[in-house]
């Protein structure tokens, strides 16, 4: 789900010091299907406004990564951290265009939490059923150009979701748990 530039050349990136940064890919049980929360991010912020993401921020000092991305579900959406069982990470993402190295935490919650979104950080929330990520339409393809020198045009997948277009860090997270799911035959029983 990575982006793909049109001249064939490698994406090159600055090689900054990168931050560390937790999100929490959370799983609930909701009217028998499996749902993850994403993000719209509000059009305030520094970086990434109006993408879609997963409940997330800097990773504070002293706090674990699994820590900060619980806190940050709490303070983004108002996920309970008691109501969070981590289940464990995924690969460390860097994020070169905010300085970060994104450490995706995959927990999951026994019923729907009650969210309650941080206005304006959070513009919206948008709750995606796992069994949409897994039909073969689910994934798009749009040009795009680089937000950053030499404004090269990218081809960008995206997964099309009811209400959003998933692409970037977020797509790349979700297409990795994906792929665990997939090669464990499915959603457990459980989750």
């Amino acid at each position: 789900m990575a982006p793909r530039l049109r001249s064939g050349s490698e994406l090159v990136v600055e090689q900054a010091p990168l931050r560390p940064a937790a999100a929490l890919m959370l799983l609930y049980e909701h009217g028998g299907d499996w749902y993850v929360p994403l993000t719209v991010r509000g059009a305030a912020l520094r970086h990434h406004t109006g993408q879609i993401s997963l409940p997330g921020g800097r990773v504070d000092g002293g706090e674990s990564i699994e820590g900060a991305a619980v806190r940050e579900a709490q303070e983004e959406v108002g996920v309970s951290p008691s109501a969070v069982e981590v289940l464990g990470r995924l690969t460390p993402l860097p994020v070169w265009i905010s300085g970060h190295l994104l450490y995706p935490v995959v927990g999951v919650a026994r019923e729907r939490p009650a969210f309650s979104l941080a206005i304006p950080e959070v513009e919206r929330l948008v709750e995606v059923p796992l069994v949409r990520l897994l039909q073969p339409d689910v994934v798009h393809w749009e040009t795009r150009t680089r937000a950053t020198p030499p404004y090269e045009t990218m081809d960008v997948p995206y997964f099309d979701v009811p209400g959003a277009r998933v692409w970037g860090a977020t797509a790349m997270v979700l297409a990795e748990f994906l792929a665990l799911v997939e090669g464990f035959g499915g959603v457990p029983e459980g989750v």
